[in-house]
């Protein structure tokens, strides 16, 4: 993963958006205790995921089953002090189970985009929107229906 560049931020915040996003390409959800405040908001929730990092950890094993070469690539932060603006992507090979959909072996890049505020050091918010419409095309589970002419 590049190292963030950006002298809007502090050197341990730019640190923890690099250790969070290392915590999904890693495989390693105790990162996110290196990254974000106890009491963190992940806005929106997933559908039955608690609140907080805790409630982040047990979703993140279903990601690497379904992707188990998962990589995240920051394309862009857009900074200023106390917040950043990631457009990243998800890149992966469908290998693994997912929204009960079986593998298909099919590569995706799945578009990201989070707005993340901290406090001090970690970040305290994140508000996040993925492409899951364009993940389920590429892998041939949705295909969106002819626009009227």
């Amino acid at each position: 993963m590049a190292t963030i560049q950006t002298s809007a931020l502090t050197v341990a915040q730019k640190q923890s958006l690099e250790t969070f996003y290392r915590a999904f390409s890693d495989k390693n959800p105790n990162l996110l205790d290196e990254a974000v405040t106890s009491d963190w908001q992940d806005i929106p929730l997933a559908p039955g995921q608690a609140p907080g990092p805790e409630g982040m950890k047990p979703l993140m094993p279903m990601f690497f089953t379904a992707f188990p070469d998962l990589q995240i690539i920051i394309d862009e932060v857009i900074a200023q002090p106390n917040r950043a603006g990631v457009r990243a992507r998800i890149v992966a090979t469908h290998q693994g189970e997912i929204f009960g959909l079986q593998p298909t072996g099919k590569p995706v890049s799945i578009a990201l985009h989070e707005f993340h505020h901290f406090d001090r050091d970690r970040i305290s918010h994140t508000w996040h929107l993925e492409d899951w419409f364009g993940m389920l095309h590429q892998i041939g589970a949705w295909s969106p229906a002819a626009l009227p002419s």
